[in-house]
């Protein structure tokens, strides 16, 4: 058990492999791995669920009151209590989630619950905008990028992996659009961080970016896996 409370941060785009590496990276540290996206996923779910327009805020934040969203060990993710970790990856979210993500409201709430779940306890936790806002005194960051196209040959694999149907093209647009709306949205925009460390995973693996990252948290900190 590590006596300081250390926080890393790994942002980047949408599909630049953040959760499968952040999960790794906080296997090897004991660190407990905090998967923003799947909040985010979680609220769009519950909005389409109650049949408003996820591109419509004024709509969409009246999910907010009493929501609960969990993320067990295991990697569950329950919102409200209802096992939502596979509707959540379906294209019907995934295309919707970027809207949600943008909504002030939305941030503010899912951020405090964020940062609560790291005051305790060392953590790992990926998104888009986790070292310039979520955690800005966190300290590792990285900011991991990726090609268009490689993003979406992940983003494609993965679904095939768990029966989701897509098509390359689909990947490739929902990837594009993300981008965009995540860069160009008014509150906490997806940009690194001053003081990250941008880390390209074009040409590498799942374990040679778990490597790197954690050569980077024993540079920065001092803990070794």
């Amino acid at each position: 058990m590590n006596e300081k409370v250390i926080s890393i941060a790994i942002d980047g785009p949408a599909a630049a492999g953040k959760s499968t590496v952040a999960k790794l990276v906080a296997k090897a540290l004991n660190y407990t791995y905090i998967d923003t996206g799947a909040m985010y996923r979680a609220v769009t779910y519950a909005v389409i669920k109650a049949g408003l327009n996820p591109e419509n805020e004024e709509e969409s934040v009246t999910v907010l009151p009493g929501m609960t969203i969990d993320l067990l060990e295991d990697g569950t993710v329950l919102c409200n209590g209802e096992d939502v970790s596979k509707v959540i990856r379906t294209p019907m979210v995934s295309s919707k989630v970027s809207y949600i993500a943008a909504m002030k409201p939305v941030r503010l709430a899912l951020v405090d619950m964020q940062r609560a779940m790291s005051n305790s306890k060392c953590v790992v936790m990926d998104g888009r905008d986790i070292g310039t806002y979520v955690l800005p005194s966190a300290q590792v960051k990285i900011f991991q990028i990726a090609s268009v196209e490689c993003r979406a040959k992940r983003r494609y694999d993965e679904n095939l992996s768990k029966g989701i149907p897509t098509t390359m093209e689909d990947v490739i647009e929902d990837v594009k659009k993300r981008d965009y709306i995540d860069s160009h949205r008014a509150f906490a925009p997806l940009k690194p961080a001053e003081d990250s460390v941008q880390l390209d995973t074009s040409e590498l693996n799942i374990q040679e970016v778990v490597d790197a990252i954690l050569a980077i948290v024993k540079e920065k900190t001092g803990v070794e896996a």
